[in-house]
């Protein structure tokens, strides 16, 4: 092995990525032209949602989208850019000019898991809070796009069963970024080790105590609980979803501001895409208006943050952060690098 090439495999020490770090403007796509097709592609979708323009509108927005997130996904874990992007347009047209059911419904689950991925590896790392606040709005903007392509195709789904396949699809896809990217396993930790089991656990609670819940709960804690959820729609338009509220924001918060601090806060990120799935999924549930499905995402935000507040107040106090001074101090040590937003992680 050459010289060179021990230099792009060896591990960063400063980042812990192995290979280099190239710009995403230098993966054959300016990010100018990323943004304009997203633009594009927005557009026709929003288009379809308002019934203006022919009915295929909605479909190529779709593929646009699609095709501009596979591409920009591959750039950003240090991919192949040119041919997964190309190979997303190719499959796009065969899905329109096709107009198949399982075709369609193929291309949505992938455009769901594609946007929660993205939005979760287009994160950077944060030294405070409020710059956390503002990764997770980020990552749920993209989801938010996301969303919209999912159903610009169409697909014909049983809601239940769509949700739990592109969460599940998503997580996988997200721990198996974060693997490579993290150069394995053993850069985890005790603590992230620790980290790992505990949010597998609030995951296993979470769907789980819906489960049983929906199929075993008693009359009356069922009537209960959806007496809350009434409550919440009549009165506040929307309910937030809980995997988004109680996992996926605190997760993606407090991941993006353990990034600036140690490498296991990529783990806890992949984590993220419970709320990034729940948004990329959220408009396929047709009894949910628009209107309700955007104030459920915006409440979900919010609460999260909360969450991801607390979490993280309680994991500085722990770590020896106590008192503004000290926090100061700790944030001004908080300097572990990363690849800018628009460069490549590998």
């Amino acid at each position: 092995m050459s010289r060179s090439a021990a230099r792009r495999r060896a591990p960063d020490p400063r980042t812990g990525w192995r290979g280099r770090v190239s710009g995403i403007g230098e993966s054959h796509l300016p990010v100018g032209a990323f943004l304009a097709l997203v633009a594009v592609g927005l557009a026709a979708l929003v288009a379809g949602v308002v019934t203006v323009g022919p009915d295929w509108l909605p479909g190529v927005g779709a593929v646009v989208v699609a095709s501009a997130y596979s591409w920009a996904l591959a750039a950003r874990t240090g991919g192949r850019p040119v041919v997964y992007g190309s190979l997303a347009v190719a499959l796009g047209v065969v899905v329109l000019v096709s107009d198949e059911d399982y075709l369609r419904t193929g291309a949505a689950v992938m455009t769901c898991v594609v946007s929660s991925v993205l939005g979760v590896m287009a994160t950077v790392p944060a030294v405070r809070f409020v710059e956390a606040a503002r990764e997770c709005v980020i990552a749920i903007g993209i989801a938010c796009v996301g969303a919209l392509a999912t159903v610009g195709f169409e697909p014909t789904i049983t809601v239940v069963e769509f949700e739990y396949a592109t969460f599940g699809l998503g997580l996988v896809a997200a721990f198996a970024v974060v693997y490579r990217l993290g150069a394995g396993l053993h850069g985890l930790g005790r603590r992230g080790v620790a980290i790992v089991l505990v949010g597998m656990l609030v995951l296993a609670v979470t769907l789980l105590y819906a489960e049983l819940l929906r199929r075993y709960g008693t009359p009356g804690l069922v009537e209960s609980l959806l007496d809350v959820v009434r409550w919440s729609r009549e009165n506040l338009g929307a309910f937030p979803r809980p995997i988004e509220t109680v996992l996926g924001i605190p997760a993606l918060a407090w991941g993006c501001h353990m990034r600036a601090r140690r490498r296991q806060g990529w783990w806890v990120c992949a984590f993220g895409v419970a709320a990034t799935s729940a948004v990329a999924n959220s408009l396929a549930n047709p009894a949910i208006t628009l209107r309700e499905s955007g104030l459920s995402v915006v409440y979900g935000l919010v609460a999260g943050l909360l969450i991801g507040f607390v979490v993280i107040r309680v994991d500085l106090r722990v770590t020896g952060s106590a008192g503004r001074r000290s926090r100061r101090a700790e944030e001004a040590a908080a300097i572990r690098p990363e690849p800018a937003r628009t460069s490549a992680l590998h």
